[in-house]
């Protein structure tokens, strides 16, 4: 194993007995920075989203509000877990040597404690004030996270973010059985949208660090197959992940409006892998990873603005 260099001025990872910010009240923000905010902004408005196809409205604020506080409890928590596990990893990563456990400003057992606290609050929230198959689910999502892909797949296989995705594709689930107590097929195609949206999300971003990665012992899909390959599984995934929007009018869960927003959003996005599978370049791939979760909050957007449309 490559052990990481510690940043000038501070100790080497692991030795808390040099680090002045040990032993101290740590910053509030430091414990915002470990439920990875961003990221739980994103998966609650799938969650919403979720919500209003599923029930056809807007839910009730008392419904919205328990559901959406337990929601991002959960992935809080589950993402606070994910930085205990990665401690390692991210000490040695540019993009994440300074996240607050390997730059020293908290300790290991406090970020175990608050994501568990914070997984255990955000089920019991769902479960007592929402139903229990959100509760389920949202376990489920965190455990699938935690378990699955930050102790084994992450390591382990170039598939990690393939197989891994599932959990960043429970939360509009939860929002689902949240309107309305039970999961349908359609609510799998939700799944199913984030489930093939996130490799190509990823692996955009692997190929704009992809050294990093490697010193990290990491093994993304560039590392281990190079840059051609990656960049032709992106744009596969992308074809995928359209073609799956496309199909939401024939089923019946969207109209004329969603299928014109998925038209342009997906051309958009198929252009954007198309020009990184016949350039490359780090600058491709960061503009597609950029484009992607804009992609992802509007195409869920679309479907919420469609669905309000028809009920005007």
């Amino acid at each position: 194993m490559i052990e990481p260099t510690a940043p000038a001025g501070r100790p080497p990872h692991g030795d808390s007995r040099a680090s002045p910010s040990i032993g101290r009240p740590a910053r509030w923000r430091d414990y915002v920075a470990l439920g990875k905010p961003l990221i739980t902004v994103l998966l609650l408005a799938t969650t919403w989203a979720g919500m209003v196809v599923a029930a056809g409205r807007l839910p009730s604020a008392w419904l919205a509000g328990w559901t959406l506080l337990g929601g991002a409890l959960a992935a809080s928590g589950a993402s606070a877990l994910n930085q205990f596990i990665d401690r390692d990893l991210d000490a040695r990563m540019a993009r994440t040597r300074l996240r607050p456990l390997p730059d020293g400003r908290l300790t290991p057992n406090q970020a175990l404690r608050f994501g568990l606290l914070l997984i255990l609050l955000g089920v019991l929230v769902l479960a007592v004030f929402v139903n229990a198959l959100s509760a389920l689910l949202a376990a489920a999502g965190a455990a699938y996270y935690v378990g699955g892909y930050s102790l084994y797949l992450k390591r382990a296989t170039p598939q990690n973010i393939v197989i891994g995705g599932g959990a960043g594709a429970i939360p509009p689930l939860v929002g689902w059985a949240a309107a309305t107590g039970s999961l349908s097929m359609p609510a799998l195609f939700l799944f199913a949208i984030v489930f093939f949206w996130t490799p190509p999300h990823f692996w955009a971003l692997s190929l704009t660090r992809r050294q990093e990665y490697a010193r990290a012992e990491i093994p993304m899909l560039p590392v281990v197959y190079g840059d051609s390959a990656a960049r032709w599984h992106i744009f596969l995934y992308s074809i995928q992940l359209v073609a799956l929007t496309l199909l939401l009018p024939g089923i019946g869960l969207t109209n004329v409006l969603f299928l014109a927003a998925a038209l342009g959003l997906g051309a958009i996005f198929i252009f954007r892998a198309w020009g990184l599978l016949r350039s490359g370049g780090r600058q491709r791939a960061w503009a597609l990873y950029r484009y992607s979760s804009v992609y992802l909050a509007l195409i869920f957007g679309a479907l919420v603005v469609d669905v309000l449309v028809r009920q005007a």
